[in-house]
């Protein structure tokens, strides 16, 4: 077993705490399929949202609800690999985590399509 890292302080704390960070994002996009999926949905909207002609606060909205999705996203993902890790036989209760975890993901898509259908209704009713 390792031992625990010093704490760091200040700036350094922070500096670390963005490798961290981009450490994350990488393992994301080299080893879960779903949220390299997710990541390149993301771009593409991220790429036509300026061009709605939309108010302001709907493509922010937009933007909002997608950017959330992919933090869900990343919450399952951990979720999964702390489950798996301890429990790495079938149990009950690690499935409803798993299975929480992608509700979560459901739910995030929910409220991203329910802006998007009002984004599009907002476009053709105009």
């Amino acid at each position: 077993m390792t031992e625990k890292p010093k704490k760091n302080n200040g700036i350094i704390r922070i500096l670390y705490a963005f490798t961290y960070t981009f450490s994350g994002l990488h393992h994301a996009i080299m080893n879960e399929a779903a949220f390299r999926q997710e990541a390149v949905i993301f771009v593409i909207t991220l790429i036509a949202i300026p061009f709605m002609p939309v108010i302001g606060i709907i493509k922010l909205l937009l933007i909002l609800t997608s950017i959330i999705i992919l933090i869900v996203e990343l919450l399952n993902c951990a979720i999964e690999a702390v489950v798996d890790k301890v429990s790495p036989e079938y149990n009950e209760l690690a499935k409803q985590a798993k299975d929480m975890g992608s509700a979560a993901v459901f739910l995030s898509f929910t409220a991203s399509g329910a802006v998007w259908l009002y984004a599009i209704i907002q476009i053709f009713t105009v």
